[in-house]
């Protein structure tokens, strides 16, 4: 059973040729076909060709036509008649029919169908067969099409294996289902987490307070602040022992420092006047150590932070002879500025 090599190379040029140009799928789906066809047909060579009951019959051509229905987007049905007038041997024609049914099954992706159903053969003598087959199609246009198929029959009833080949016309009726337009692209909605009016596309800060004011790029806003924290303890006469009441001054000054290491303090220390300049003087020095003491030793500033001054009696407070205004004026004092950024709210 040999095809004709020119037949395969028809098949292999459609193959190429066909990928662009047929419509598929949904193009055919719901849509009657019909075909008209020539076919180059092979008996089997052991079981027709030098059988006395199929007449010995041998290759020759046939012609036919088919109709059929494009199910879905990849399944059809047909039915064909081809019409049989085989050479023999001894120069005589062998007629008969084929006639049948097959489902179609389209590829889609490719050009492509594959081919299976069952015919009844009378050419030589009545016969049933199950065929199978690989066709394609090439497309002129949405309707016009050039077919080309290879089947096999092989005999149910009565042992035989045919082929052929056919080359034909397809014509595939109505118009091809109208595409979908393809919906033109939605804009992409892009958000804004943390909901400071700012896209998060342009957002640099992404993860800003609520209740703070932002700049174009969603960065809190910052404004330069000033704070200030001074320390006033006051002593006995002619003592520098700082009171236990004091240490919780002492301890907030403390922690303003570590809460802000780039600070220093001055503790400045002063007397009353009451005695000479000089010894008052090293009082109050005295007394400016004692709590520059407190600071370093139990809240753990650093002693290059603190510096202790004694002013003596050079920067009264309270002016006069009083026993009030020595009071006022036996006393320590710091004061510490540190500059902050304060986010700026709505």
């Amino acid at each position: 059973m040999k095809l004709k090599t020119s037949a395969i190379a028809i098949l292999a040029a459609l193959l190429t040729t066909s990928v662009v140009a047929a419509p598929t799928g949904a193009q055919l789906q719901d849509r009657v076909f019909g075909s008209v066809f020539t076919e180059y047909y092979a008996p089997d060579y052991d079981d027709k060709t030098t059988s006395a009951d199929w007449q010995f019959q041998n290759n020759d051509y046939g012609a036919g036509f088919s109709i059929g229905y494009n199910i879905s987007e990849n399944w059809g049905i047909r039915a064909e008649l081809v019409r049989q007038s085989l050479d023999n041997y001894k120069g005589e024609a062998v007629k008969g029919n084929r006639a049948g049914v097959d489902l179609i099954y389209n590829l889609n992706e490719w050009p492509v169908y594959l081919v299976g159903g069952v015919k009844n053969i009378t050419t030589g003598q009545a016969a049933s067969a199950a065929t199978f087959g690989i066709g394609t199609n090439y497309f002129f246009n949405d309707n016009l099409a050039v077919s080309f198929e290879l089947d096999r029959h092989q005999g149910i009833s009565k042992g035989f294996a045919d082929a052929g080949a056919k080359l034909g016309l397809t014509y595939v009726f109505g118009a091809a289902a109208a595409s979908e337009p393809t919906p033109a692209p939605q804009p992409a909605v892009i958000g804004d987490a943390d909901k400071d009016g700012v896209t998060d596309d342009k957002d640099k800060c992404p993860d800003t307070p609520l209740v703070d004011k932002v700049d174009e790029v969603g960065c809190s806003i910052f404004m330069e602040k000033s704070v200030t924290i001074s320390l006033n303890a006051q002593f006995d006469n002619d003592s520098s022992v700082v009171k236990e009441s004091y240490y919780a001054d002492i301890e907030r000054l403390a922690d303003f420092l570590k809460r802000f290491p780039n600070t220093d303090v001055e503790i400045g220390g002063h007397a009353s006047n009451v005695g000479t300049p000089e010894y008052n003087m090293g009082l109050s020095q005295r007394r400016a150590d004692a709590v520059a003491k407190i600071l370093v030793e139990k809240y753990g500033i650093d002693a290059a932070r603190v510096k202790a001054v004694g002013y003596g009696i050079t920067k009264p407070l309270a002016k006069g002879n009083s026993k009030e205004a020595h009071k006022m004026n036996r006393r320590i004092e710091g004061v510490v500025t540190a500059s902050i950024k304060e986010s700026v709210k709505r």
